[in-house]
């Protein structure tokens, strides 16, 4: 039986099958609740129940805690109606805009970019124009149903393809692909634009961003989009990774300083190596933040990478530094268990 959804403050009502959850539901109403890994691992859907009943699945402590379970608050892309419901959910936009689409992709380029790292071009079909905003991402299908989720590197502007950073995982079904047969003039089939990470432009803060490993790949798109569009509004790019050969593409973050005015980019190592000869910030990324921002009540914070970093992140950044809640938009990067 389906379930009348309403939210506040916006207004705006759909409604739910039993076997939607609340996001899905929107999403198919045409509606634009803010999202990221539909995994529950993100936090980017975290909104509250203000009345009704919800059933939750599996998802990240992380991404919901105890303490926001017991103040009603609840992940909008794991819980499943169980009755009509009144829901608190900020940002809210029409989907209308840019269709989500389903199309078949060439592959153009493959890069190996670091050990670990490649970067594929997929050369969209000239038949069907693709629109995306920078920083969304798209899902590879495989053959059997499956998607593996990936972050747009690059930005909208005159794209003819889409690049995307694939980090291998030990016995990763698509990754081990990627890696070991995949060949140029492939053909792949992808659905996108997906996600609500991208650049609020209607907001001149100053932004910080914070990237962990391949979570700097929609970053990349998103301050290749600000070169593109002379969007000059102070950035300063953390970018976090364990050694050197993880910061894939140091050269092309420095250059960005001399391209983009207000511009400031620190890379930070967590594990260098005697090898690397590294003399720059050394410890976890979001802590080169805590170190050099004793008050972000005044920035708008971008952040993608694992889950655990956008939640030290998240937290740190909102309880010791004043960062506004709303102001904190988040990419978790989740990975399918190996089979």
């Amino acid at each position: 039986m389906p379930h009348q959804i309403s939210l506040q403050p916006g207004g705006q009502t759909f409604t739910a099958g039993e076997d939607q959850t609340v996001l899905e539901a929107a999403l198919a109403a045409g509606l634009l609740l803010p999202y990221g890994c539909r995994d529950g691992a993100c936090g980017a859907c975290k909104g509250k129940v203000v009345s009704g009943e919800v059933r939750l699945g599996s998802h990240s402590p992380g991404a919901l805690s105890a303490a926001d379970a017991a103040a009603g608050l609840t992940l909008f892309c794991r819980a499943h109606a169980c009755s009509d419901l009144v829901l608190e959910a900020r940002n809210v936009s029409r989907a209308g805009d840019i269709p989500v689409k389903k199309l078949p992709a060439r592959v153009q380029k493959l890069e190996l970019a670091a050990p670990d790292v490649m970067v594929i071009e997929l050369k969209l079909p000239a038949s069907e124009p693709f629109q995306f905003r920078a920083g969304q991402y798209i899902d590879i299908l495989l053959a059997d149903g499956q998607r593996r989720s990936f972050s747009i590197a690059n930005a909208p502007e005159g794209a003819d393809h889409v690049e995307l950073h694939v980090r291998r995982i030990d016995g990763g079904r698509f990754t081990g692909q990627v890696f070991e047969t995949m060949k140029v003039r492939d053909i792949l089939r992808f659905e996108g634009p997906l996600g609500t990470f991208w650049l609020r432009e209607d907001d001149a803060r100053p932004i910080v961003m914070v990237g962990g490993g391949t979570g700097f790949a929609p970053l990349k798109g998103i301050i290749e989009h600000c070169i593109a569009a002379g969007i000059q509004r102070p950035i300063t790019l953390y970018w976090g990774a364990r050694n050197r050969a993880g910061l894939y593409m140091d050269e092309l973050a420095r250059g960005w300083t001399q391209q983009l005015p207000g511009f400031r980019y620190i890379p930070v190592l967590s594990e260098a190596t005697a090898e690397d000869a590294w003399s720059g910030r050394s410890g976890l990324v979001h802590a080169a933040v805590l170190e050099d921002f004793a008050d972000l009540s005044g920035h708008a914070v971008y952040a993608c990478g694992a889950p655990a970093m956008i939640e030290a992140a998240r937290t740190s950044f909102t309880a010791e530094r004043d960062l506004a809640g709303e102001h904190f938009f988040a990419d978790a990067f989740t990975f399918a268990t190996p089979t």
